[in-house]
């Protein structure tokens, strides 16, 4: 009788403790704010409502000091190294177009799928390009794969990545046709709800969806709609909603930091967010759920408005850049070939098929590059890609080169530019800005999280993008993705 009882009891307690180690919210809900500065939390903070990123700042826990920890800081590496918790060189997403297999693409670009929803190309997108798992992904393997996981965005890329492989489904617009679609990636025909969602839509047009507050109801309402269409949070296990927010990035490229309409996209994404907590509150219950917020990169002051306060600051332009390396490197090798193919991301790309024909070996191509960039005053640092470990840099300019770069995806010389320097593709310099280089601008962005054991407090020790997935991960006890580089917020964690 006395071992039954013992049996029994030991019964209970390793039952208790899977319960224990099993516990998870109902729904996790990662929301990525396009182009999203640090200080939009403060610059328009008396402007917020009560509900929105207030709400996260006044009930949730704010890492101040955030920060990209690679270059370059652009979209689809930030999402990226959000929900994988690592870096180009691992997880291989290194731009918005890179190679592969020496062919020049795009990052979700996949031929082998059909759009799903429209009848036209925009859905032949997948995530097959990215390399290691994301919180999805790891979510799904710890549940048996019974957990769901689904991301909106109107970028297919800041759907696509957020979600990982796994994922259930992924929907992005398009905008000719004003209708949220996917790929065959994922499903043959688009689910009932979502079809009844493109419904609503009504007629609209592809300049009004990116540039206006219209872009961000539609991405919030297909949000909400994919929590009640496929019962996100509402079943027995913990299900993932991916969401990002892409016009603030948009109106940001076009008309720069300090402009009214970047100010009112701010104020209308603090409302939807608003509505959105709301609305989760109500369907999966406040507490319920775990909702982090924070942004793929931030965004350069513009260079005409910081010239005007006397703040040294200039273009790269692209164009005449390109037209000046291949007039440079034909004279110094004798050949009418271009040897270099594109400037990506403040990577020289060179031709080596170019380089061969021409006579000229790869080496002495890159020394030439090197001394042609080196006695540039628009340019800081010029750094061998293969060779980064010996360049003479910061550690922390070091640091992000290698972590970007992956050496079967390309670039062959890295440029880092002086401080408000960046490039600009179009013939002259406009109101608009950009990203993409190591410097706080770029590289500060907000992390705040909301509801599921997280508690009130903040923070300023330093913090990096790919600390995000490993917190999340801490936070519903699954393990990290598996290029995963970054470390849990302890503040966050510890309790």
């Amino acid at each position: 009788m006395i071992l039954k009882r013992t049996f029994a009891c030991l019964c209970l307690l390793l039952a208790g403790l899977a319960v224990t180690a099993q516990e998870r919210p109902k729904l996790v809900v990662g929301v990525v704010v396009d182009q999203m500065r640090w200080d939009y939390l403060y610059r328009y903070y008396d402007l917020y409502g009560e509900g929105g990123f207030k709400r996260l700042m006044n009930e949730g826990f704010n890492c101040e000091n955030t920060m990209i920890n690679y270059i370059p800081s652009i979209t689809a590496v930030g999402h990226t190294s959000v929900y994988t918790g690592s870096v180009p060189s691992i997880h291989g997403i290194v731009g918005n177009h890179f190679f592969v297999d020496g062919k020049y693409g795009y990052c979700a670009a996949d031929s082998t799928v059909k759009t799903v929803g429209s009848n036209s190309t925009v859905g032949q997108m997948s995530p097959r390009k990215l390399l290691s798992t994301t919180i999805g992904d790891e979510l799904k393997i710890a549940t048996g794969f019974k957990s769901k996981v689904v991301g909106v965005a109107l970028k297919d890329r800041a759907a696509i990545m957020p979600a990982g492989h796994s994922a259930d489904a992924a929907y992005w617009i398009d905008g000719k046709a004003g209708r949220f679609v996917t790929s065959t990636y994922y499903m043959q025909e688009l689910p009932a709800w979502a079809e009844r969602f493109n419904s609503t839509i009504g007629n609209v047009t592809n300049e009004d969806i990116w540039n206006t507050s219209l872009g961000n109801r539609l991405t919030a309402g297909m949000a909400q709609a994919a929590v009640e269409g496929e019962r996100l949070g509402m079943g027995e296990g913990t299900d993932m909603l991916t969401v990002s927010f892409s016009c603030t990035d948009v109106l940001g490229h076009r008309y720069g930091t300090h402009s009214d309409k970047v100010r009112d996209i701010y104020l209308d994404v603090d409302r939807r967010l608003a509505g959105f907590m709301s609305f989760l509150d109500e369907k999966v219950g406040k507490g319920q759920y775990l909702l982090f917020l924070t942004a793929d990169h931030g965004a350069a002051n513009g260079i005409k408005m910081l010239q005007s306060r006397k703040i040294p600051a200039d273009g790269f332009m692209i164009k005449s850049e390109m037209k000046a390396i291949n007039d440079h490197l034909a004279v110094r090798f004798a050949t009418q070939e271009r040897l270099v193919s594109m400037i990506m991301d403040y990577k020289v790309c060179i031709d080596r098929e170019a380089a061969a024909r021409a006579g000229a070996s790869y080496a002495d191509v890159k020394a030439e590059i090197m001394r042609f960039y080196a006695g540039r005053k628009n340019i800081a640092y010029v750094i061998d890609l293969e060779n980064v470990a010996a360049a003479t840099v910061p550690a922390v300019i070091r640091e992000k080169t290698i972590n970007g770069y992956n050496r079967l995806r390309g670039g062959d010389v890295q440029l880092i530019m002086q401080p408000a320097h960046y490039d600009v593709w179009a013939d002259e310099i406009g109101d608009g800005t950009t990203h993409g280089t190591w410097n706080p601008y770029d590289a500060h962005i907000p992390f705040l999280l909301t509801g599921w054991h997280v508690p009130h407090g903040s923070t300023t020790a330093q913090t990096y993008i790919t600390d995000i997935a490993a917190t999340v991960c801490a936070l519903i006890h699954v393990q990290m993705p598996n290029g995963c580089i970054g470390t849990p917020v302890t503040r966050i964690t510890d309790r």
